[in-house]
């Protein structure tokens, strides 16, 4: 923390942040309101936390048709801190509110950035390294996907960070105890938490830390997603590259260190995820012992089986950005005292907010906001006409399986799954999209494919192909575990 205690934060400065806060969202809102109305919202994973959510306001376990029959949530990632979505779903029970609560949850983390980088760099410079994050990609990333758990890491850690920096050990303590709520692997992120503790020499709080996220971590891991888990074990061990099991890997890891690191750059997404992640910030985090905390979180990625965990274009690097711009501005602030840079305080967050926006311009694939900012997405076409005829001619209370994107316009209404995922004896309509080469789930299915196994199970065409969109009916009465899904 630098020696000079910052003055009070003035109220025309609280209203210059705010500013800065409400603008990040109000476009956040629009590119979340605007990606539903156009049907680019997805069952996976909008779909899925709505689900999850409205099962929570009614007080039920959150049981997720879009994952599969009687599928707990909690049996595929333990985040318990989704129950606090409740009370908004109270106000609105829409799959928009989602869009909401995102967004609150990402400008607040503007508030730790701005205090934890004005003592620094002063207002200016802090009201600017703030606005940059908030136009960060990986804050883009996780609002072009609607919704993540990971999105309540993300102020949590900023927090952290900052309370690191004020000396407030316990605090950090207390946050960290927060994320085992969050997400499984947090557990890990906590141990990293720990080995920071130990730069501020407070080896008793370390150890405490070490041992409540490897304790928590295994406690989830062993017993509580088995519990809820359909398959009855924790099932996503996708480190093969390393080894058959956790203990396999860490034994590649001691015994085979340069093959382990070839591994994190062994694909050119891993690389453009390296270079988009810390050559803007001019490898400043590196030299910062607060990057620790992001270690797990990343090269859990970079070492996973799965290629879409390596792409800079999803939610998993939201909670990265805080760690990463506050890092750099750590780094920054002591080569600021050391050298005498003082200028240097507003050129960097200005450099920072001005990559921003020139990638939210003209490189909208990394910065999918600037769709919204440059009016590409305002105009529907005609397929959205058509989906929403397709989403009207299916009645309220029944078995549905239908296309990712046509799915969160039917979870309000309907039990809904994907195209395969509910079994063969649940649904009574379905939605097939010819204009999608595969229909989402886990195991997605083609069009056709969706098609012939229609007919095997004798569902009927209710009207013609409309823009591609085929709606089809079978027969047979509404299951009761359909009916009741939404407390009808």
């Amino acid at each position: 923390m630098p020696n000079n205690t910052p003055a009070p934060v003035s109220r025309a400065q609280k209203l210059q942040l705010g500013t800065a806060m409400v603008l990040a969202g109000v476009l956040y809102v629009a590119h979340s309101f605007l990606r539903f109305a156009n049907f680019e919202s997805r069952g996976y994973d909008l779909g899925i936390f709505d689900q999850a959510a409205r099962q929570y306001a009614m007080f039920k376990a959150p049981i997720v048709p879009i994952k599969g029959v009687d599928f707990n949530l909690l049996g595929d990632h333990f985040h318990p801190i989704l129950a606090l979505l409740a009370p908004f779903y109270w106000i609105w029970n829409d799959p928009r509110m989602l869009g909401i609560v995102l967004t609150l949850l990402l400008i607040s983390t503007a508030i730790p950035v701005y205090l934890f980088t004005r003592p620094r760099f002063g207002h200016l410079g802090a009201l600017l390294t703030a606005s940059a994050m908030l136009l960060w990609w990986p804050f883009q990333a996780i609002v072009n996907w609607e919704f993540h758990e990971v999105a309540f890491g993300v102020p949590i850690m900023a927090w952290i960070i900052w309370a690191f920096d004020r000396s407030r050990h316990w605090l950090v303590v207390g946050l960290s105890a927060v994320l085992l709520l969050v997400r499984e692997d947090m557990g890990i992120t906590i141990v990293a938490i720990g080995i920071v503790m130990l730069f501020h020499k407070q080896c008793a709080k370390a150890a405490l830390l070490a041992a409540a996220g490897l304790g928590g971590y295994v406690a989830v891991t062993s017993y509580l997603i088995p519990l809820f888990s359909p398959a009855g074990e924790f099932t996503y061990w996708q480190y093969t590259a390393l080894g058959a099991s956790a203990g396999a890997a860490i034994l590649f890891l001691l015994t085979h260190p340069f093959q382990s690191i070839a591994i994190l750059f062994d694909h050119e997404l891993k690389v453009a995820l390296w270079l988009l992640s810390f050559l803007p910030l001019a490898l400043l985090p590196l030299a910062s012992p607060y990057v620790i905390l992001g270690a797990p979180m990343l090269l859990s990625r970079l070492f996973n089986d799965r290629l879409n965990t390596w792409a800079p274009v999803y939610q998993y690097d939201a909670i990265m950005a805080p760690i990463l711009i506050l890092s750099a501005v750590h780094v920054l602030g002591k080569l600021m005292e050391r050298f005498g840079w003082k200028k240097i305080r507003v050129i960097a967050p200005a450099w920072l907010l001005a990559f921003a926006l020139v990638g939210t311009l003209f490189f909208h694939s990394v910065f999918p906001l600037g769709r919204t900012l440059t009016g590409a997405n305002w105009a529907p076409g005609t397929l959205v006409a058509a989906k929403e005829r397709a989403v009207a001619m299916i009645p309220d209370g029944v078995c549905v399986e239908a296309a990712d994107t046509l799915v969160p316009h039917l979870t309000t209404r309907t039990y809904v799954g994907m195209h395969g995922d509910i079994g063969t004896e649940l649904s009574n309509w379905m939605i097939i999209d010819f204009n999608e080469q595969e229909l989402g789930g886990w195991d997605p299915l083609s069009p056709p494919q969706a098609l012939e196994r229609a007919h095997a199970l004798g569902f009927e065409e209710v009207a013609p192909l409309d823009e591609g969109l085929l709606v089809l009916h079978r027969d047979i009465p509404v299951a009761p575990v359909c009916s009741e899904y939404l407390g009808r």
